[in-house]
């Protein structure tokens, strides 16, 4: 984010741009692939540069970070993690209304928004999506697109807990999916769990820890946002990033 500010504001020229396309040093760059599949979906044509920045996105995410980009890059984290702070602060801990949403809605909200770029022309999701508008507005200046961000954070806050990321954003599911067999994973070690539960208070993906306290192995599920926040809150030593080297070896 400050590389990005700084383009606008200072005009360095490490990372320009935003996050649905940039260019990185006038080097090479940078590009969206959920974003290009609206794009080419509504009819439109990409540049060469642009589909080999997307190419580049794609791979480092498919082979390398898996579903990092909603831990680590995502500006969306700013409002849910705040929304979360809050929760914690207020003992809003559970869900406070009787909701149908589930973990998979994200999924056909993913093919809903390819479909209707198909059908409408234009990148449907990329056109309302709360992140554009949120990197958009913390770069260039914030617009009306405010409003769209706060209802996700009343929506974190009163309605569901890690509801936008885990329940909603297509993105998300967009890399759970062409994340599925990425190298770096977090690893469990049984034999040194003593079961206190300090991950599943921290993980915004708590299915995903099924293993926790009943085998050693790596977090397969794909949707592990790879964030670290379990290592992080384990004092026994029974959590950590491996690559898939070292997986392959054991």
């Amino acid at each position: 984010m400050v590389l990005f500010f700084g383009s606008n504001h200072y005009g360095w020229k490490i990372l320009t741009g935003n996050l649905s396309s940039a260019n990185f040093m006038n080097l090479f760059h940078l590009s969206d692939p959920h974003a290009i599949i609206q794009i080419l979906l509504a009819g439109f044509i990409v540049g060469m540069d642009v589909l080999v920045g997307g190419l580049i996105i794609l791979g480092f995410y498919s082979l390398i970070g898996g579903r990092a980009f909603c831990s680590w890059i995502c500006p969306m984290n700013i409002i849910t993690d705040l929304a979360l702070w809050l929760r914690k602060k207020l003992n809003i801990n559970e869900v406070q209304f009787n909701t149908p949403i589930k973990r998979n809605m994200r999924y056909w909200i993913m093919f809903l928004g390819f479909l209707l770029s198909l059908i409408s022309g234009i990148a449907a999701f990329e056109f309302v999506s709360p992140v554009s508008m949120l990197h958009r507005g913390l770069i260039f200046g914030m617009g009306f697109g405010w409003a769209a961000i706060f209802v996700v954070f009343l929506f974190d806050l009163f309605v569901l807990k890690n509801g936008w990321c885990g329940h909603i954003c297509p993105i998300g599911a967009f890399y759970s999916l062409v994340g599925k067999y990425h190298w770096i994973k977090v690893q469990h070690t049984v034999e040194n769990c003593t079961n206190c539960m300090e991950c599943f208070k921290v993980c915004p993906e708590p299915q995903v820890l099924k293993i926790i306290g009943k085998e050693s192995g790596s977090i397969k599920n794909a949707e592990c946002t790879n964030c670290g926040r379990c290592i992080e809150a384990c004092h026994d030593n029974a959590l950590k990033f491996i690559t898939k080297e070292k997986i392959i070896r054991r």
